[in-house]
């Protein structure tokens, strides 16, 4: 079986989709899975253990020039390479006007089928195209986990049925240590990561982030477990904040801005990782690192990890929800609890 997965972008929800491979070579372990994506995300889906082929594209930017000819030229590129395969199946997980377009570029094999969502889920983005295009439509019920949602789209258009569990079951297969040679992760791995917690304080959107102060009095708690803070960042404004947070630290190391290969080994390495909801919280679950994710907005049943009162297992990562902010004392005590979830044999 041939199976084409059509999510786009971007980084945190090409991250909730990676489940889906483990999902569909369980089912199906002969399955041959390409996936199409944009260039920038095309590093981690290349890391999914299980994924044959990346068909990578550049929408974003040719529709900046769309007649251009460098557009032209990568485009009918583009065309070619998704068009090498004739697939059994073309499942579109983005549900949105262009990722329904790529699906219907596809060929198909004699017996196979499009499938896309037929409604939008609570908080998602969605366009009517995507339906339209489809030979099946899959409804979903309306309040749905983003993870949940892509493996259950692609449950139901392949036939195969999920764990009762499956909220608490997802495997990303994110593979880690492939990159490991290289300077930035060699400068990195001199400090001992070991024993490091990785502040991913930064957010393009400003109502998402935590105060500076309350990340400074977080890592003193941390620095007096014997913790370093590292603090990553993917813009000249992060920097600065890492360097302003670093400075009222012990020992407190800025990395420098990293690549998404480097990333995805430089965080394998650590202990774990405070985050901001971002595409490197996300990318810490999809690593299983010990993680607390902060919001500001009641999303985290939609995109975060398991909340504390979710399930009385332990958890290795958690959401840490309050309005206007969750305190420090709220993240230090969810950080207790993944560790203490963690050292459980």
């Amino acid at each position: 079986m041939k199976i084409l997965l059509v999510k786009l972008s971007s980084l945190g929800d090409v991250l909730h989709t990676l489940p889906v491979v483990h999902d569909i070579k369980t089912a199906f372990p002969e399955a041959q899975i390409d996936w199409v994506v944009e260039s920038s995300f095309a590093g981690v889906v290349r890391r999914c253990d299980g994924v044959n082929n990346v068909v990578t594209c550049e929408l974003r930017k040719w529709r900046k020039a769309p007649f251009s000819a460098e557009t032209r030229q990568a485009w009918q590129t583009f065309k070619t390479d998704l068009q090498r395969e004739k697939y059994d199946a073309v499942i579109d997980l983005q549900g949105l006007t262009k990722s329904a377009l790529v699906s219907k570029l596809a060929k198909l094999s004699s017996t196979g089928k499009r499938y896309a969502m037929a409604n939008r889920t609570d908080g998602s983005s969605y366009e009517a195209p995507t339906r339209w295009l489809a030979d099946e439509a899959i409804r979903l019920a309306p309040h749905v986990n983003a993870v949940q949602r892509a493996r259950e789209v692609c449950a139901q258009a392949l036939g195969y049925k999920l764990p009762e569990n499956a909220i608490f079951t997802p495997k990303y297969r994110l593979l880690s240590g492939v990159n490991i040679a290289s300077a930035a992760i060699s400068n990195i791995a001199k400090n001992d990561i070991k024993a490091t917690v990785v502040f991913a304080h930064g957010s393009s959107r400003e109502d998402k982030l935590w105060p500076v102060s309350y990340w400074v009095e977080l890592g003193q708690r941390l620095n007096a477990q014997g913790y370093g803070i590292a603090l990553a960042h993917g813009s000249a404004a992060e920097e600065q904040r890492s360097k302003d947070i670093a400075s009222q630290l012990n020992g407190a190391v800025v990395w420098p801005r990293l690549g998404l290969d480097d990333l995805v080994d430089a965080l394998a390495g650590t202990a774990g990782v405070v985050g901001v909801d971002s595409g490197l919280s996300h990318m810490a679950v999809a690593l299983d690192l010990a993680h607390v994710q902060i919001y500001n907005f009641d999303t985290a049943w939609r995109t975060g990890p398991t909340a504390l009162n979710d399930s009385q297992i332990a958890v290795r990562q958690v959401s840490a929800f309050a309005v206007p902010t969750p305190s420090v004392e709220a993240v230090w005590q969810a950080w207790l609890a993944v560790n203490s979830a963690t050292d459980q044999p």
